[in-house]
């Protein structure tokens, strides 16, 4: 094998095309790994760690990424980014007031997606679709459109009692999801928690919270030549070196004939791409 490239590991980039179009980012450069399918390559990890926010050399990641004082500091590796409904913008205690009016006082969308199963998402206007893309969603559907994160997070909480809020990214990775009715789930949804949504609505003001009818389904896919029967995780912090043959590539991660690996965990290791 020969050196394809070397650098600080970023999460794939996406491009919405049939199938996705998947791009590895190494300090700022970007390799086409659709055009790897089929072929042997490896990822060897060297070592180090160097901060995504602050570039400082770290022995661990944290929050995908970040050393530990940016993990502590940032608003962005608050727990209210996995858990919106905890939003304390309000209360004046955001970590970055400057930043939370940039990411979290911005419209959002509530969607239902395919990937695993049926599920419920949040995610900002200008992370459609990529934000269904790194799930492994197959089909996904704007329902709501709120103004604050902090909002999406209060009508996902409700949404959730009745759908799961996760992908099980084992089964997203053994094979195609089966074709669903998201519009006709939605109904259903609607007829279980919709008196709810609309009360929530009512506190938070009717234009603040806004349902959305006759959304067009999006459906995506992605490069796979075969799915694995089995899906086994590699983890570079066990084992420095992953190697295999490239046999398709979904959510985040590359799937390999000796197992998976996940892009986005090991953000800002610093690797060398071999093929």
């Amino acid at each position: 094998m020969q050196l394809v490239a070397r650098g600080s590991l970023r999460k794939m980039l996406v491009e919405h095309a049939d199938p996705i179009r998947y791009g590895l980012s190494l300090d700022g450069r970007t390799i086409a790994m659709n055009d790897y399918l089929g072929s042997p390559i490896a990822i060897e990890y060297l070592g180090s760690i160097n901060c995504c926010h602050c570039g400082r050399l770290t022995k661990k990641s944290f929050s995908q990424g970040y050393c530990y004082p940016c993990f502590k500091r940032l608003a962005q590796c608050d727990s209210c980014i996995v858990s919106p409904e905890k939003c304390h913008y309000d209360e004046g205690s955001c970590r970055e007031p400057e930043w939370g009016d940039a990411h979290c006082m911005q419209d959002h969308f509530v969607y239902l997606a395919n990937s695993s199963g049926v599920k419920v998402g949040i995610t900002r206007g200008s992370q459609i679709p990529t934000r269904w893309i790194d799930q492994g969603a197959v089909q996904a559907m704007p329902v709501m459109r709120v103004k604050t994160r902090y909002q999406s997070g209060l009508a996902e909480v409700i949404l959730k009692q009745h759908v799961a809020d996760r992908t099980h990214w084992q089964k997203m990775l053994k094979g195609q999801s089966e074709a669903v009715d998201l519009a006709a789930v939605w109904r259903e949804l609607w007829q279980q928690c919709g008196a709810s949504l609309q009360a929530l609505q009512q506190d938070c003001g009717v234009q603040s919270i806004q349902f959305l009818e006759d959304q067009e389904l999006v459906e995506l896919s992605y490069p796979v030549l075969q799915y694995p029967d089995k899906v086994k995780a590699h983890n570079l912090d066990k084992q420095p070196r992953v190697e295999g043959t490239l046999m398709g590539i979904k959510g985040q991660y590359l799937m390999l004939d000796t197992g998976v690996i996940n892009i986005r965990k090991f953000t800002s290791y610093n690797i060398e791409l071999l093929a």
